[in-house]
């Protein structure tokens, strides 16, 4: 490493750090604008608004655009390099081209991977800040998600065994909360019915780390007559966990990548039907790690040529590959979760096609 690479390093690292400052600072402030009403009715302070929700919303729109911000990085300040003909002069000092794009892939490496262990680790655990927030805060004060939770609520229902004897149904259950909405169980025996017990809440106690009933009605059941009783709380023997009822839409965002990965393990011995949405979710999180070190490369090849536009040509053409990048993933990952294309090549299609991209690049650059 010398004063090239340290040169390059640091101005790659100050424009990007400094363009996804900016960048949380407009989306919060967007956002913010968007969810005034949902704050004021939360009847939270602010302090406890950024803390509940904020902390957990800003690392997961900076993983989101990551990689682009890298690349439209990358592509800026190469190319004020380029206009002041810095490129030019230390190819001309005998430099070879591999070496001045060395620091560039160092840079995007060591990007890459900051990527891959937050997308595994610190923004699933935000997101359980965010998705917490959101579902007893927005969601819940939104007419389109009552409407559609209503619509829905045969569909959300899951149908378990407890025990033996025992068999529930617990409709609408929710991620986020760890409770439904109602809650049946049905005792047989011999192919009879002998309880029914309707609860109108099923939630998780967390200190007790048991699962607790509300609301309970339940009809004792004989050949003669029936007998009614009504409780107010009892306390459910069942063995399964909340992360055994993750079914909710925020599942594969809150999970950390081994959790993840042992969830997809549980659903495809149950045979789920969303196995590919989930298997796409945890191969995305390695494959844009990589997509970060492909287009830091991109973005140094087509910004390192002076050219007659200036940044505003090299701008202008970053943004039109980063689309193209973007349209590429959307494509790949809606033909594996609708059809039958398999998750793991849908993931690595976009780095696939633009890592040749970046090869005919490099070959045409003026070195």
């Amino acid at each position: 490493m010398n004063k090239l690479d340290w040169y390059i390093i640091r101005n790659f690292f100050k424009t990007f750090f400094f363009a996804i400052f900016l960048f949380v600072v407009i989306t919060v402030v967007i956002d913010m604008s968007e969810k005034a009403e949902d704050f004021v009715r939360s009847g939270l302070s602010a302090y406890q608004i950024f803390s509940q929700y904020y902390l957990g919303f800003i690392p997961h729109m900076t993983a989101l655009l990551f990689p682009l911000f890298v690349f439209i990085a990358v592509i800026f300040f190469t190319s004020q390099m380029a206009g002041r003909s810095e490129i030019i002069a230390i190819l001309a000092s005998g430099v070879t081209y591999n070496r001045w794009l060395r620091p560039y892939l160092i840079g995007g490496i060591f990007l890459g991977l900051l990527l891959l262990l937050a997308s595994m680790y610190t923004v699933p655990n935000a997101n359980k800040k965010r998705t917490m927030f959101e579902s007893k805060y927005i969601d819940a004060n939104s007419s389109y998600e009552r409407t559609m939770s209503t619509v829905n609520d045969r569909g959300a229902s899951m149908y378990l065994k407890i025990d033996s004897f025992t068999y529930a149904v617990i409709n609408n259950y929710d991620t986020a909360t760890k409770s439904s909405s109602g809650c049946f169980l049905y005792k047989i025996v011999n192919n009879k019915l002998v309880e029914n017990v309707k609860a109108d809440k099923m939630f998780w106690d967390s200190k007790k780390n048991k699962w607790k009933l509300q609301t309970i009605i339940t009809r004792d059941i004989d050949t003669v007559r029936e007998k009614l009783f009504q409780t107010a709380e009892q306390q459910l023997t069942f063995a399964a966990t909340p992360r055994d009822l993750l079914r909710g839409k925020y599942t594969k965002d809150i999970l950390t990548s081994p959790e993840l990965k042992h969830y997809i393990k549980i659903e495809e011995e149950k045979g789920s039907e969303n196995i590919n949405e989930l298997l796409v979710e945890y191969g995305r999180r390695n494959a844009t790690a990589v997509s970060v070190i492909i287009l830091t490369l991109m973005g140094a090849v087509v910004a390192g040529r002076k050219v007659r536009g200036g940044s505003g040509s090299h701008l202008a053409m970053g943004v039109l590959i980063a689309l193209l990048f973007i349209l590429t993933d959307k494509f790949s990952t809606i033909f594996s979760t609708k059809g039958n294309l398999p998750p793991t090549i849908a993931v690595w299609i976009p780095n696939f096609i633009f890592s040749f991209v970046v090869l005919y690049l490099y070959k045409k650059a003026p070195k």
